[in-house]
C-alpha cells in the first residue's frame, strides 16, 4: 500500500490570485502527490469554484494530479459536468481526479437554488452512470427517472480511460455507491475510527458486487495547523464555523492542531485504519502563513509518512 500526501484548499487563504498558482507550482516542485479544491456554491467565505480552478492548473503545472474534494453532484447538470471534467482531463494530459458526493441535507445551496435535497442519492446514482458513459462511449441514450438523453456525445473525451471516479460520504448508501461505481474513496471530516469503519463497509460491499478497489485508493481529509489553538487562523477558520452546512458537529477532535509530531501520529492512525491517500487542508491566513504551513509538512512530516 503506497501512502501519499496531497494538499487541499477550502476557503481561499491567499493575499491575491497569483499566489494560488505559486502554491501549485511549489507543491509540484516538492513532489507532492495531488492538489484538491473544496467546492461551495453558496458561502459568505471565499471558495473557488472547483472545476474552473482546476482547469487553470492544467496550464500552470505539468505533473501533479488534482481533484475536487468534493463536488455535490446533484447540484450540477451531468452533461455539463462530464464535459467540464473531460476538458480538464484532456488539457492536463490525464491528471484529473474527479471526486463527488451527495452533499449535506441542510447545506445552504439547496434552499438558495430552490432544489430539494430529497432523493439526492438516487439523482447522484443516475448522474454517475451517465457521466461514466459520456466519458467512454461514442453516443449515449439514457432513460432514467431524473434524466433522459438521446444521442448525447462529448469530445474530446478524457485522456484517462477509464477516468477515475472518487466518491465521498460515510453512510451505508455512500459505501454501496463507492463499491458499485467508484475507483476510490476519500472521507471528509472524520476520525481514524470512522474512516476505518467506512472502508470496511466499502470492502464488504465490493464482495457483494464482485468488484475491487486498489488498496491505495482509500483516503482521508485532515484540516491541520502546526501551531496552537490560540492562533488567529484557527479561531477565525470557517471550518470551525461550519457555515452553510447546517449540521452541529464538534470539529475540534477532527482538526489536528499541534506540532509536526502530532500530525505525523494522526496520519499514522489513519494509515492503521486502512487509509493511504491524504488531503491536508492548512488552517492558515495569508500567503506567508499558508506557504509556511505547507513547507513544514513537506519538510517535517512527508518524509516520515510516505513510502
Amino acid at each position: 500500500m503506497s501512502v501519499r500526501l496531497g494538499f487541499g484548499l477550502t476557503n481561499y487563504p491567499f493575499d491575491g490570485p497569483r499566489s494560488y498558482f505559486r502554491w501549485a507550482e511549489y507543491l509540484e516542485e516538492s513532489g507532492v502527490d495531488s492538489m484538491w479544491q473544496s467546492d461551495r456554491l453558496v458561502s459568505t467565505d471565499s471558495y473557488l469554484e472547483s472545476v474552473s480552478a482546476l482547469a487553470t492548473l492544467a496550464g500552470c503545472t505539468e505533473k501533479i494530479k488534482f481533484g475536487m474534494n468534493a463536488i455535490v453532484i446533484p447540484l450540477r447538470d451531468p452533461l455539463v459536468l462530464a464535459k467540464e471534467c473531460a476538458t480538464v482531463d484532456y488539457l492536463s494530459n490525464g491528471r484529473l481526479l474527479p471526486m463527488f458526493g451527495v452533499g449535506y441535507p441542510n447545506a445552504a445551496e439547496w434552499s438558495a437554488m430552490g432544489v430539494s435535497p430529497e432523493h439526492r442519492g438516487s439523482v447522484a446514482n443516475e448522474m454517475f452512470e451517465l457521466m461514466n458513459r459520456l466519458w467512454s462511449e461514442e453516443s449515449v441514450d439514457y432513460e432514467g427517472k431524473y434524466f433522459q438523453y438521446k444521442n448525447a456525445s462529448i469530445a474530446p473525451r478524457p485522456i484517462q480511460q477509464p477516468i477515475p471516479l472518487w466518491i465521498g460520504g460515510s453512510s451505508k448508501a455512500a459505501a454501496k455507491r463507492t463499491a458499485r461505481l467508484g475507483t476510490g474513496w476519500i472521507g471528509g471530516a472524520a476520525t481514524p475510527a470512522d474512516v476505518g469503519n467506512t472502508i470496511a463497509m466499502i470492502k464488504a460491499e465490493l464482495k457483494v458486487v464482485g468488484r475491487s478497489i486498489d488498496e491505495d485508493h482509500y483516503g482521508a481529509s485532515i484540516a491541520f495547523r502546526i501551531g496552537s489553538t490560540d492562533d488567529d487562523a484557527v479561531k477565525n477558520s470557517p471550518l470551525l464555523k461550519r457555515a452553510g452546512i447546517g449540521d452541529e458537529i464538534d470539529l475540534n477532535p477532527l482538526f489536528c492542531v499541534g506540532d509536526a509530531a502530532k500530525l505525523t501520529q494522526r496520519l499514522r492512525d489513519y494509515v492503521a485504519a486502512g487509509a493511504s491517500k491524504f488531503v491536508l487542508f492548512p488552517v492558515s491566513a495569508g500567503d506567508a502563513d499558508t506557504f509556511d504551513q505547507t513547507r513544514r509538512v513537506i519538510e517535517e512530516v512527508k518524509p516520515l509518512i510516505e513510502d
